[in-house]
């Protein structure tokens, strides 16, 4: 008896050296229930966070691709609509396709899928009437143009081609214009001399947007 209780006083100083505490009655199996605890602590977190921090690389790459997929729509839609405005360059501002715009020498143009359409000044020329009797010719004409060449010859030579237009009209007779026979030799007349006045560049054809004799 003597010699077990002088075994254990011994071995307490010995755990005491070494750092260890002797374990106490009971506290081995109480010991490790928080150790287990603690494990399934760590574990659920990292069944949380790992999913999450999936999820939220997933979401930022998506993000990015969205983002930028429509950064560059915007700059293609950009890009189609500063080509929009400058197609058929040349006369400073152009509306869309069928929008009229102002034009040198007070035309006005329009664009349209294959030609261009230049509207001139009215027109007011002095005719003769029956019997010899004045009278007044109001003419409204549209010119189409084939190409851009052609709409700036027109344009820069407005003048020249209304003077011509005028000298042929004041020598008209009320009953050259009669019917529709008589509309259309004024536009084929019309026709020859904006040629002959902007060659070598070529008009279309002569519209008559509004004829008036009074």
């Amino acid at each position: 008896m003597f010699g077990k209780k002088k075994n254990k006083k011994e071995d307490a100083p010995a755990a005491e050296a070494e750092g260890v505490a002797p374990p106490a009655d009971g506290e081995g199996a109480e010991g490790e229930a928080p150790a287990k605890k603690k494990m399934s602590g760590k574990t659920l977190i990292l069944f949380i966070v790992l999913p999450a921090v999936l999820v939220l690389g997933g979401g930022g790459a998506a993000a990015y691709m969205l983002f930028f997929q429509g950064g560059g729509a915007e700059q293609h839609a950009e890009a189609d609509t500063g080509h929009a405005k400058g197609k058929g360059g040349g006369h400073g501002e152009e509306g869309a396709e069928g929008e009229a715009v102002a034009g040198p020498n007070g035309t006005m143009i329009t664009y349209g899928e294959d030609v261009v359409f230049v509207a001139l000044p009215e027109m007011l020329v002095n005719i003769t009437g029956p019997d010899g009797r004045p009278a007044f010719l109001k003419l409204k004409l549209t010119l189409e143009a084939p190409d851009e060449a052609a709409v700036t010859a027109l344009t820069e030579h407005v003048p020249r081609v209304s003077d011509q237009f005028n000298g042929f009209l004041r020598e008209m007779r009320t009953e050259d214009l009669a019917g529709s026979a008589g509309a259309y030799r004024l536009r084929l007349e019309l026709l020859r001399r904006v040629n002959l006045t902007i060659a070598p560049a070529q008009i279309n054809a002569v519209l008559i947007e509004e004829m008036l004799v009074q």
